[in-house]
């Protein structure tokens, strides 16, 4: 049992599949839902820290190394992109709402990752960018479990 909500944890800190993977995982195990989304979400806001204080500066320095140089500059291109999103529709006074909703929406590259990342962009704060993020994050998982569940009792997966 303390396997599969390890293995839970871990998906939900991958970047692009987070905790969008990890609660379908979660259910498909026959983990208990409630105790997953806890879990999942504490292993998907983990990496934000990090993500909001250092990844900035490591895309910076990467994007031209010569084997990791066009990820990097993909990711620093995504972030800018998405930060750049986020003030456009909502402006500066809005992007509270805007972040939490462009993490808690579970559609691919939309997630902590992302999000914190475009923060860090729009220098936000970490208070903001935390609070933001781990609501669209509790968002997202309370989504993903409801579909997840449906998916399960509609189609017997």
């Amino acid at each position: 049992m303390l396997l599969k909500y390890l293995t839970c944890f871990f998906i939900s800190m991958v970047p692009l599949v987070e905790l969008r993977l990890a609660v379908p995982v979660a259910v498909s195990m026959g983990l208990s839902y409630w105790p997953s989304l806890v879990v999942c979400v504490i292993g998907n806001l983990l990496p934000v820290p990090f993500i909001y204080f250092f990844a900035r500066k490591v895309l910076e320095w990467g994007k031209d190394k010569k084997y990791i140089g066009s990820f990097f500059s993909w990711c620093l291109r995504k972030g800018e992109s998405g930060g750049h999103k986020l003030t456009q529709r909502a402006g500066r006074t809005g992007s509270f709402l805007a972040l939490m909703l462009f993490v808690g929406i579970p559609l691919p590259g939309t997630g902590a990752w992302t999000g914190t990342l475009a923060a860090s962009f729009l220098d936000m704060g970490i208070k903001t960018t935390s609070l933001a993020v781990s609501t669209g994050v509790v968002l997202a998982g309370i989504i993903m479990g409801v579909v997840s569940m449906t998916g399960v009792h509609v189609f017997g997966l």
